[in-house]
């Protein structure tokens, strides 16, 4: 049978190229003919330049603006090394459709399938150009076809009320509904949606045995491992805090935000290198939702610490929660003495009931055919 997915695998982070591949190779063990379908659109392939700004930047005056180009500029042209990297990553580890630029060049011509699932990650955030885009919910598939969603986000806890309409019309011709988080559920049944599943990420379909046989193991050992996706102040404080307790070394996961307080800044991370990271890692200290999901599957030690300013909690907490250690979300460096050790046996159990769910979930899909 031939299953085309559609996910944003190709932007330069980790987790989004780790959940493409994962959800294809779990496919794949099926006998399945799958593919990613190679989705590039304009604002997409605008995200990727080095000249790229963010809403927030493009609203400053153009002294801000300018300031904003020669701090940014610099860094992401010295980035090139891991953007191979996510690009070998790419060619070595994702089977790819041909190319399409554009939703209509899509629509008119979609790859041929069988089964056309969407997700996952943050597709569905309509705060981002994702959750508007028609393709991300399977709309340009060919009537008659399975239109299937694995694991889609919403990322955020409410939709805004100017997009409820537009989500409720793509996602009504769906022929199967999975999310990512109980939030989504409650989305979903907010509008008027009771039969939507909920499922676990994609990089939880593989073992952590077959994450490790595909690792770029450190060399480092005796770390704290950070990676902040936003310069966060409450991570560095805690970090420094506990790498003196510890007398461990601080190594992070550099991407625009300078992290003077690390021993070890790392510039030129692949997605090999990091799961690698953390699998070694003694302490992984994060905001990140796939950070967090890999940091469960290695069984390390971890803290998360809230988004301040792009608000998606709702993914990681919610995560949390169900595998029963929500205590490890965490605001001051005051909470980190009151969080009881990682019990792994209980969370794996419990983790493993989403997991089974999750393949059943994906065996009815498949089975419909």
């Amino acid at each position: 049978m031939k299953i085309k997915t559609i996910t944003c695998h190709n932007v330069y982070n980790y987790g989004a190229s780790l959940q493409a591949y994962s959800l294809m190779c779990y496919l794949e063990k099926f006998g399945h003919d799958v593919e990613v379908i190679d989705y590039m659109p304009k604002y997409i392939r605008d995200s990727l330049s080095i000249w790229y700004m963010g809403k927030k930047w493009r609203k400053k005056n153009i002294f801000i603006r300018f300031a904003f180009y020669m701090y940014v500029v610099p860094i992401r042209l010295r980035q090139n090394k891991m953007r191979s990297k996510f690009k070998d990553f790419n060619a070595r580890y994702l089977k790819l459709t041909s190319r399409y630029n554009t939703y209509k060049e899509l629509k008119n011509n979609p790859p041929i399938a069988d089964i056309y699932m969407c997700g996952s990650d943050q597709i569905w955030n309509t705060t981002i150009n994702n959750g508007l885009d028609p393709a991300f919910y399977c709309d340009f598939a060919p009537t008659g076809k399975i239109r299937a969603s694995y694991a889609a986000s919403f990322s955020v806890s409410s939709l805004p009320e100017e997009h409820k309409q537009f989500v409720m019309s793509k996602i009504h011709k769906m022929d199967y509904i999975s999310v990512r988080e109980k939030s989504g559920l409650k989305i979903l049944n907010g509008l008027g949606f009771d039969n939507g599943v909920l499922v676990v990420d994609p990089v939880f379909l593989q073992t952590k045995e077959h994450w490790l046989s595909m690792c770029n193991k450190p060399r480092y050992n005796n770390y704290i491992l950070i990676y902040d996706q936003e310069n966060n102040k409450t991570i560095k404080e805690i970090a420094i805090n506990l790498a003196k307790k510890t007398r461990k070394a601080i190594i992070a996961l550099r991407n625009l935000y300078p992290m003077t307080y690390a021993d070890i800044q790392i510039k030129n991370a692949g997605p090999l290198d990091f799961i690698g990271l953390i699998s070694c890692a003694d302490l992984v200290i994060t905001n990140s939702f796939h950070c967090s999901a890999f940091s469960i599957i290695m069984e390390r030690d971890f803290f998360v610490v809230p988004r301040t300013f792009q608000k998606v909690n709702s993914r990681m907490s919610d995560l949390l929660e169900y595998v029963g250690i929500e205590d490890r979300l965490i605001s001051s460096v005051d909470n980190v003495n009151q969080v009881a050790n990682i019990d792994y046996a209980d969370v794996k159990e419990k983790l493993n009931i989403l997991i089974d769910k999750s393949c059943k979930y994906i065996n009815t899909v498949l089975s419909k055919k």
